[in-house]
């Protein structure tokens, strides 16, 4: 099928000129923000200039809120830095990091989304008999289930399919596949979506599936309106009959709520296929263009009964801003799923062998559930970790669980990007080389181009395939999500595609790290100290 004319214009790379950039509604809405930045900085200079007539009051005042930041419950190495802030500078720092703990902007979101979260704790029930089964083969797994269970409504399954993508092209095509057989809804959230060919194909099969009376609803995160969509684009996708939404759009304000954004990859069609990993919707991520030489990276597809939870992700984030929300439209079995099962019942037979637990990581919870999932892979595993990740910012937990996984004998390695997309990560990275490599760690760089992937491996029998980066956004700043598999059919394809990948890196050796550029250095060391605030 053809798109109509006001389809095909959509396919067609926008101009993003200087002048687009300036007079558009996002050029007007930065001039906003950067106004009212200076506005805020020349209060507090102001302010700061009457403190040395008080400097003792400033000196209470700046031992007071190092007892206050000692005393307090925020991470022990954003602790350090926000010492150092307002050790530096007293009223400026107090004041910044009240803006940063007092949720301007997103209040309204956490308490809707605790609203959803708790209206749908009970809508996908975990079966106890794969609950059981579970505690047979292995009880540590049950405990990491019930830990991830606290956070929101993440059952364990079973009867799940898995097939692991080791590249975004392999991922692509079959989505294409899924997406044509799609009969009654299609959900995509995802945190880039861009004009291109990979976006152009897939808006084919949706107009077409919306003309069939296929309901699909399109969600990205805001920040695309800054570099790859217009402004309007949820409007100009609803003139094809496809529901769309940026989730946190800009607003010409300033607000916390900028920082926490929807970095999650989901694609769920019919609630009995779900897609996840690294792939956004872009072209690069399938090596249709290039940026960073080689881009490298991995999905994952769930047929099965697992594929609901990602509805039921999606759906909590969809209904953020609906009035009247619904979930038993889409979560409740089918007159047809209800027959298969009752026809299976008894039978040993399972459509995938192991167990898929999938879960989501939001930020605006206590429960910094992405980094405990992994740190129990380390320090739960006996022969090896394997690694990939695209950037490496690690709070005092994270590398401690490292280097603990590789002084206790365990293989560590960590598969990096050999061509980095942004300098400042990069340098970022390259300050906890020398740490980890002393505990046993092992680093490679993958010399044909640039890692996205989010991949952790472990002792033939534990994995998972997310959008869960080893970074401070991933950890603590962004809505996340991922599968945890154990025992299923795909594990060793997982392996096997990161030795093959290992043969395509360089190990990172002592010599490398001593003679690294000072600049690259420099900035490590620099940057190290507020990296929890990046």
């Amino acid at each position: 099928m053809n798109l109509s004319d006001n389809g095909l214009s959509l396919l067609k790379k926008g101009q993003k000129g200087f002048f687009y950039a300036v007079f558009s509604r996002v050029g007007v809405m930065m001039v906003l923000l950067v106004l009212q930045v200076f506005f805020l900085f020349s209060v507090f200079h102001w302010f700061a200039q009457f403190m040395p007539h008080i400097l003792g009051s400033t000196a209470v005042f700046t031992v007071f809120m190092v007892l206050y930041l000692i005393n307090s419950r925020i991470d022990p190495t954003a602790k350090i830095t926000w010492l150092i802030v307002i050790m530096l500078m007293p009223v400026f720092g107090a004041l910044l990091y009240w803006y940063t703990q007092s949720e301007i902007g997103h209040r309204a979101v956490r308490g809707r989304l605790k609203q959803l979260i708790a209206e749908t704790k009970d809508r996908l029930p975990q079966d106890p008999k794969t609950l059981e089964e579970l505690e047979k083969r292995n009880p540590d797994e049950v405990s990491l289930a019930r830990y991830i269970h606290r956070s929101g409504c993440f059952p364990v399954f079973d009867r799940t399919e898995t097939t692991y993508f080791p590249l975004g092209e392999a991922k692509f095509e079959e989505m294409l596949r899924q997406l044509r057989s799609a009969e009654r809804y299609i959900f995509m959230e995802y945190f880039i979506v861009e004009e291109g060919l990979m976006w152009g194909k897939i808006l084919e099969i949706l107009a077409q599936k919306v003309q069939e009376g296929v309901e699909v609803k399109v969600m990205y995160d805001g920040t695309c309106e800054f570099s790859t969509l217009p402004y309007n684009y949820p409007e100009k996708l609803k003139s094809l009959g496809i529901q769309c939404k940026m989730f946190a759009p800009v607003t010409p304000f300033l607000s916390t709520h900028y920082n926490y954004r929807d970095h999650r990859k989901i694609l769920v069609i019919d609630g009995r296929v779900a897609f996840t990993g690294g792939v956004n919707l872009a072209d690069e991520y399938i090596n249709h263009v290039e940026r960073f030489g080689h881009w490298k990276d991995t999905a994952i597809m769930l047929k099965g009964p697992a594929a609901k939870s990602f509805a039921l992700m999606f759906l909590q984030m969809w209904n953020i801003s609906e009035k009247e929300p619904e979930f038993d439209k889409y979560l409740n079995p089918e007159p047809a799923e209800t027959a298969g099962q009752e026809q299976g019942a008894g039978k040993e037979e399972k459509a995938g062998g192991g167990f898929v637990l999938p879960f989501g990581d939001c930020p605006l919870d206590s429960d910094k559930l992405g980094e405990r999932v992994y740190m129990d892979i380390l320090n739960r595993s006996r022969q090896y970790v394997h690694i990939m990740s695209p950037y490496l910012i690690l709070d005092g937990e994270m590398e401690t669980a490292l280097k603990f996984a590789a002084e206790k004998g365990v293989d560590v390695k960590l598969i990096l990007p050999g061509i980095p997309d942004k300098p400042m990560p990069y340098a970022l990275a390259k300050s906890h080389y020398r740490s980890l490599m002393d505990s046993g760690v092992k680093i490679y760089e993958y010399t044909p181009g640039f890692v996205h992937a989010k991949v952790f491996v472990s002792d033939d029998s534990r994995a998972v395939v997310g959008t869960i980066n080893l970074d401070y956004r991933s950890l603590y700043h962004h809505f996340e999500c991922a599968a945890y598999l154990y025992q299923t059919d795909c594990i060793p394809d997982i392996e096997r595609d990161y030795e093959a990948t290992l043969e395509k890196c360089r190990r990172v050796t002592e010599e490398m790290v001593r003679n690294e550029r000072w600049s690259v250095k420099l900035q490590g060391f620099v940057m190290k100290t507020i990296a929890p605030l990046l």
